[in-house]
């Protein structure tokens, strides 16, 4: 089934906004638009709810049971119970409350342990874990091939390993890991698996307990909600992890892993995500299914739309030889975030076509370790255009010529 793109796009103001309008947003890697609902309920919570929640009045008691509603609506679209879903101010912070987690749990073992990491790893979540060597872990790096994880490559860094930590889809190379099959082999050696899920989750929201991921993180900001980090920490490893909570926070499911209060606002206002899913849903499809069940369905309709979108810009690289697309070179087994080496610094193409009406991205991207294992030079840095289910086949196409254009 075809997304009713008129549809869609209705439920974003930013496509009514003078300044956006006539423009494409070619840098959804970096943060989507947010839906209306999201909106909605950021406006409701600060206008009628701004009160600590969580005691015996009205306004305190709906203010409870506003950020609750975000857990319970949004956890089984993940696959998980409502106590595994936690929310912290971005990813970012996520994982270094992650690490900081897994460093106890070692120290408390009386041993350095042995984490994994990849050169595929955002440095915003990646670096955290190469830390954890200034306590005595033995990090090991599972190297790319082409620019791909390959799973054969893994196996032997298993061995004793505790934890291993990869990106569901890197930023700049969109290849999209086989993350069930890695946590699988993962956990078959006894190892622990955190997975980066920022560039995977705005194209589909995954089924979390399916992939087998003991840990799995991704921003709010990126799948049309408000500037917060979600972490689903399954009971296992929740059970393993020393608790980073505050006095009572530290027992209770859903906040042992945040060291401080979330921002009340912005978690009541990611319930306004599963509004919008189960809006999508319901106007596309009448039929009954459970939250993972519709979340699935909705990923599928989303990623027809973006290979759609993502052709015109993929067939415009295959067509010329001075530029080097990242990645697979067709849509099969990527996402749209499309990075590329360019003649020119990646940066100096973001004006150009900023004139041409495509908001696009250019730099190291916070990547700087997977550029170098690509052998390019960061302060060189890639061109990236990334879109959303919302980006329509003629946007792709007018991304296609602006990059004609300025190339």
């Amino acid at each position: 089934m075809r997304l009713d793109l008129d549809f869609v796009r209705a439920q974003f103001p930013a496509f009514q906004e003078p300044g956006l309008r006539n423009r494409v947003h070619a840098e959804n890697a970096g943060g989507s638009f947010p839906c209306r609902q999201v909106i909605w309920r950021l406006h409701r919570f600060y206008r009628e709810r701004k009160v600590q929640p969580g005691f015996d009045y009205a306004a305190s008691r709906t203010a409870q049971d506003e950020m609750d509603e975000a857990r319970w609506r949004l956890a089984p679209m993940l696959g998980i119970e409502v106590g595994e879903l936690h929310f912290g101010p971005s990813t970012t912070a996520n994982a270094y409350v992650m690490a900081n987690a897994v460093r106890q749990m070692l120290r408390g073992e009386g041993r350095p342990g042995v984490v994994v990491v990849t050169d595929q790893d955002h440095e915003a979540s990646g670096e955290h874990w190469r830390r954890l060597a200034g306590d005595g872990a033995e990090v090991r790096e599972w190297r790319m091939r082409d620019g791909s994880l390959r799973l054969e490559d893994l196996r032997p860094l298993l061995e004793g390993a505790d934890v291993l930590t990869f990106p569901h889809v890197s930023d700049v190379v969109g290849e999209v890991n086989d993350a069930a099959a890695i946590c699988a082999a993962t956990r078959r050696a006894g190892a622990m698996t955190v997975v980066d899920g920022v560039n995977a989750a705005p194209h589909g929201l995954p089924n979390v307990r399916k992939l087998g991921a003991d840990v799995y993180l991704f921003s709010a900001h990126k799948t049309f909600g408000p500037h917060q980090g979600l972490m689903a920490v399954g009971k296992e490893a929740a059970s393993r992890l020393p608790s980073q909570g505050q006095g009572d926070d530290a027992i209770q499911p859903g906040i042992r892993f945040a060291p401080a209060g979330a921002d009340h606002a912005q978690v009541a206002a990611c319930a306004g995500i599963a509004d919008y899913l189960d809006a999508l849903y319901a106007h596309h499809e009448k039929a009954g299914r459970d939250g993972a069940g519709r979340a699935g369905v909705i990923g599928g309709w989303m990623r027809e739309q973006e290979v759609g979108a993502m052709t015109p810009v993929l067939d415009w690289a295959s067509g010329r030889n001075d530029v080097r697309l990242l990645g697979p070179p067709g849509a099969k087994g990527r996402v749209p975030t499309m990075a590329f080496e360019m003649p020119k610094a990646g940066a100096a193409y973001v004006a150009p076509l900023a004139a041409l009406g495509v908001m696009a991205a250019g730099q190291g991207l916070h990547a700087r370790r997977t550029l170098r294992a690509l052998g390019i030079d960061p302060a060189h840095g890639v061109l990236r255009i990334s879109f959303a289910h919302y980006t329509s086949e003629a946007d792709g196409a007018r991304v296609a010529q602006a990059l004609d254009a300025v190339a």
